[in-house]
């Protein structure tokens, strides 16, 4: 037998050679949070961790999610779970928040309405 070359598509008129690229490691790679995404989420878990609710952090990164898990101590299990999964991306929303117990709190579309729920509601008293 003859050796056989993988057919590449060209990119799509408009489209640029990167964003192509990037659709072909979407495929096969990792799910990963862009630059954008991290930022959100860590604009929230850094002011959780001034009040000192929250102390730790992991990411994975895994073939169909990509996972921010927040903990209060190290050695606990992640009190909330910051997760995007893009094949529910056209469906109920590619972002949702998840306790421990696997009860999803909010789903969505846009990352930073997901996060509002569990932004701490600062309550003042009135004299």
């Amino acid at each position: 037998m003859e050796d056989v070359t993988p057919i590449s598509g060209a990119p799509r008129k408009g489209a640029s050679a990167k964003s192509a690229a990037s659709h072909n490691k979407a495929a096969h790679g990792p799910t990963t949070f862009d630059r954008k995404e991290l930022d959100a989420i860590l604009r929230v878990y850094g002011r959780r961790v001034a009040e000192g609710e929250w102390r730790d952090y992991a990411i994975d990164f895994l073939k169909d999610a990509a996972i921010f898990s927040v903990f209060r101590r190290t050695s606990e299990v992640p009190i909330y779970r910051i997760e995007k999964r893009p094949k529910l991306a056209r469906r109920q929303g590619a972002y949702s928040v998840i306790t421990p117990t696997g009860l999803i709190l909010k789903r969505g579309h846009d990352l930073k309405q997901v996060l509002r729920v569990i932004e701490k509601k600062r309550l003042q008293m009135v004299d």
